[in-house]
């Protein structure tokens, strides 16, 4: 039998801004064979998230820190390739946290069995379910407690999860206007997801917009950008407002830290709520939404594109068009 090749990259440096794939060295090795109770996988997709950038830091984030030397932590999807574990039988596709490699063995302790949904690619799992749809669902429903009749608004409102959260916020019944880095992420929302509203940030004053796109003012936010788009919103915030805070992508190269909103102050006055997640809480109860999601995607209802790299060699190269606004959609890295 002819040993598997295990090709990984490996974190060798701490970023200092963006990331260079100096940062990282290419390394090829055996892939390694199950034990007892243990199964190895073929990484098919390997999803690129900014929170990547948290983790690659020595004190981490929400996660501690990927040690020097180790394989670069990353979320997969894979399928069983050999099993000694009868909970994942071989041939089966699984979602999981196993490094930016092409094989992993586990014990099957985190890894999601993804189900066979009948019209749905392999890659919906990132684009719709899995972390980003959960991130969507949650962030908007359950945090932001979004209902008919409110007025939602949405930065990075062309990314993996703000679009999703977008074309929620319809489904639900709100008027939603999205805030995106160009002309044509605009027009996609507006035209294809059915936002109601968009701003490039790039070239129009946020808070005008906003005041002009919302003379009834701002019910919910959904935050996934920076301080500087939360101070707009927090001037038109309503009574009561909830604000989601997904992510603060615009500062995750930040070389020192970034000064917060002047007008914090809002949240008292209007008694409004600033209220972050991780996505890792709602881990649990994929089940209960990726149903939901599955039937708005088959219904027309809900909307979503994946932009895939081909080569796990591209990897470091490709991880900062998360960040310079270049990617279109959920950014993937097919391993081949």
């Amino acid at each position: 039998m002819i040993d598997k090749i295990n090709r990984q990259w490996r974190l060798v440096a701490r970023p200092v801004g963006l990331v260079k794939e100096t940062d990282f060295a290419w390394w090829e090795e055996t892939a390694p064979a199950p034990g007892e109770g243990q199964l190895l996988v073929r990484n098919l997709y390997l999803s690129l998230d900014p929170t990547y950038r948290g983790w690659m830091n020595e004190g981490g984030s929400y996660m501690p820190g990927v040690g020097l030397g180790e394989v670069m932590r990353g979320i997969t999807i894979g399928v069983v390739e050999q099993s000694r574990n009868p909970q994942f039988p071989e041939g089966m596709h699984v979602l999981g946290v196993l490094g930016w490699q092409d094989y992993a063995v586990s014990n099957g302790r985190g890894l999601s069995i993804l189900p066979e949904l009948p019209g749905i690619p392999l890659t919906a799992h990132f684009g719709l379910f899995g972390h980003i749809g959960l991130s969507a669902y949650f962030g908007l429903l359950e945090i932001g407690e979004a209902k008919a009749g409110e007025t939602l608004t949405v930065s990075a409102a062309a990314g993996a999860v703000g679009s999703l959260v977008g074309q929620i916020g319809k489904i639900v019944g709100c008027r939603v206007v999205g805030i995106a880095g160009n002309d044509e992420k605009c027009q996609w929302i507006t035209d294809e997801l059915g936002f109601d509203a968009a701003i490039n940030y790039k070239t129009e004053p946020v808070q005008r917009s906003l005041k002009r796109l919302c003379p009834d003012g701002i019910d919910v936010h959904f935050e996934n950008v920076s301080y500087q788009m939360l101070e707009a919103v927090l001037n038109l915030i309503n009574l009561r407002a909830r604000i989601v805070l997904c992510g603060l992508i615009a500062q995750y190269n930040d070389r020192t830290p970034t000064p917060g909103p002047s007008n914090l102050g809002n949240l008292l006055r209007q008694r409004a709520r600033l209220e972050g997640f991780i996505v890792t809480d709602y881990q649990g109860r994929a089940g209960e939404v990726i149903p939901k999601l599955a039937q708005w995607y088959l219904e027309g209802r809900l909307r979503y594109r994946v932009d895939v790299v081909d080569g796990l060699e591209n990897a470091p190269g490709a991880y900062n068009r998360l960040f310079d606004g270049s990617n279109r959609g959920k950014l993937i890295i097919k391993l081949t």
